[in-house]
């Protein structure tokens, strides 16, 4: 048992413990008494972890860690950012920092809010921080986490020590005994180990992080009211709601363009924003630094707007309220457009229309994609403003596909048929595209690629918090993958999980980023 710079662990001190419920306190809390336990010359010993299902790997890697100091801190990684799976965490923060409390050499336990170490690190300062001995090379580290989280304790004048002893997986073990995935999902997640699928998973998800991407499409504003019912009104017909608060988004493509900048080098974006109302600040604010906006003015118009009021008890959306005028372009704005993604859509490895329907993308426009893209990869939206009239068939052609079932359905008038015939026969016959996938929400999706057959993938996850942004965020992680070659079965299975992340999000409150991906598909492949 070593650390970084190759020091023994010390003799540890008898530590002075209090019962089980005493122990787990605030981050804020455990911070002044860790700053209090250095005043005093003591070493304070810092472990981070999900603790999901305590095993025996983690009470040994505990031990050790404290005897690298006089206090050992543990701090868990709160339900909402634990990227494990369907199911997971199988225990509740709650528990399951009641279970590492019960440890005996555990002095303190804290629940971070914060997706990494890193926060906690600042904050706790450490003067040990101890991981696991799969962390100790670095490269070995699929999220490349350890780097920061090392530059994080180093800056506080601490250092990372490894432990060396019997070793367990969590997800894989809830994987092999808890039942936590239905049959059908449980039965093809076999079938993908028994196949070494995640090597293929990974390597995909690498092959797309020099490629740049243009992305064209509709910004809208997505904002949130959250309200508390109240009661009827006396005099009118309807609930009475109480205002709490209210989050604003940059969505339709900037929030598309984020997810796509999670994985590939360079992100650029042709979009419109109104005249009136333009919200270019937030849109501004919004980007990550690897996505650059060009924007066309449209003159006396709004930015598409969508306020939801929401029961802020329960995240239940009670009725939506559109600002828009979803008018086509006039001729200057769709000259000014079409010229734009003439010039510059060759210079892509990759152009994704995000076409939501709102005006922006004319015929005109849809020419200008088809004939100068390398490879277009192309979603046309169905929503509340334009039911029947946006259809993927206004595409003549596009590389890859990537719709809801209803808007398959509507696309071809066909309510019954099976969506893997609309996706392997009924939609090919209508237009040109090789490649192509069909989400169903719950049931999972159907992809198709007209060279290698169809495949299904179950859906990866039924705890959903939020469904807006889920299928851009499908678009916007598998189309890079498509113009990449990478096969459809592989394409469905992350596009799936990238799904899975984001109906766990509120909104656009974060994009679905590399790190928590892998995380994900590496603990559902254990």
């Amino acid at each position: 048992m070593t650390d970084t710079e190759g020091h023994k662990a010390p003799t540890p001190r008898a530590p002075t413990r209090g019962p089980t419920r005493n122990k787990v306190r605030t981050l804020e809390e455990i911070a002044v008494i860790a700053a209090e336990t250095r005043a005093a010359g003591h070493r304070v010993v810092l472990a981070h972890g999900v603790f999901d299902l305590l095993h025996l790997g983690h009470v040994r890697h505990l031990e050790e860690a404290r005897r690298f100091g006089d206090m050992l801190v543990v701090t868990l990684t709160a339900d909402r950012h634990v990227n494990k799976g369907p199911g997971r965490p199988v225990f509740s923060e709650q528990l399951r920092a009641q279970m590492v409390a019960a440890l005996e050499h555990v002095d303190y336990v804290a629940i971070s809010t914060e997706q990494t170490a890193v926060g906690v690190l600042h904050t706790i300062k450490p003067s040990v921080y101890v991981k696991g001995s799969e962390y100790a090379n670095d490269a070995d580290d699929i999220t490349g986490g350890i780097i920061d989280e090392r530059n994080a304790v180093e800056a506080h004048g601490g250092r990372v020590a490894f432990t060396d002893d019997i070793t367990f997986s969590s997800s894989s073990l809830i994987n092999k005994y808890l039942g936590v995935y239905d049959a059908d999902l449980q039965a093809y997640l076999e079938l993908a180990r028994e196949q070494n699928m995640l090597p293929r998973l990974l390597a995909a998800i690498e092959s797309v992080r020099d490629f740049k991407v243009l992305l064209v499409g509709d910004t809208i504003i997505d904002e949130y009211r959250y309200v508390q019912p109240m009661s009827k009104s006396p005099k009118e017909n309807m609930i009475a709601t109480l205002f709490r608060d209210k989050e604003t988004f940059a969505g339709g493509v900037i929030a598309a363009a984020n997810h796509v900048a999670a994985f590939c080098r360079q992100v650029d974006v042709l979009t419109c924003l109104g005249e009136t109302h333009s919200f270019a600040d937030l849109v501004t604010e919004s980007l990550k630094p690897n996505v650059r906006v060009e924007t066309i003015t449209r003159a006396g118009k709004p930015t598409t707007r969508k306020t939801r009021f929401v029961d802020s008890g329960y995240m239940r959306k009670l009725f939506e309220v559109y600002e828009m005028d979803d008018a086509p372009l006039d001729e200057d704005e769709a000259d000014s457009l079409t010229r734009l993604i003439a010039e510059r859509a060759g210079d892509y490895d990759l152009v994704i229309a995000t076409d939501f329907g709102h005006g922006m993308i004319t015929e005109p426009v849809i020419q200008a994609l088809t004939q100068h893209a390398k490879f277009l990869a192309v979603n046309t939206q169905t929503n509340s403003a334009n039911v029947g009239y946006n259809l993927i068939t206004r595409y003549p052609c596009a590389d890859y596909i990537c719709i809801d079932a209803p808007e398959a359905r509507l696309a071809l008038a066909d309510k019954f048929t099976d969506i893997a015939l609309i996706a392997s026969e009924k939609l090919p016959a209508r237009m040109r595209c090789g490649r192509l996938i069909v989400t169903q929400g719950k049931l999972g999706c159907v992809a198709h690629d007209a060279a290698k057959g169809t495949h299904r993938v179950p859906a990866f996850t039924n705890m959903v918090v939020d469904t807006v942004g889920a299928g851009d965020a499908f678009l916007a992680v598998s189309s890079p993958l498509v113009a990449a070659g990478v096969d459809m079965d592989v394409v469905a299975f992350i596009g799936n999980a990238a799904g899975a992340i984001k109906v766990g999000i509120v909104g656009h409150r974060r994009s679905v980023e590399k790190p928590p991906l892998v995380k994900f598909l590496t603990a559902i492949l254990k």
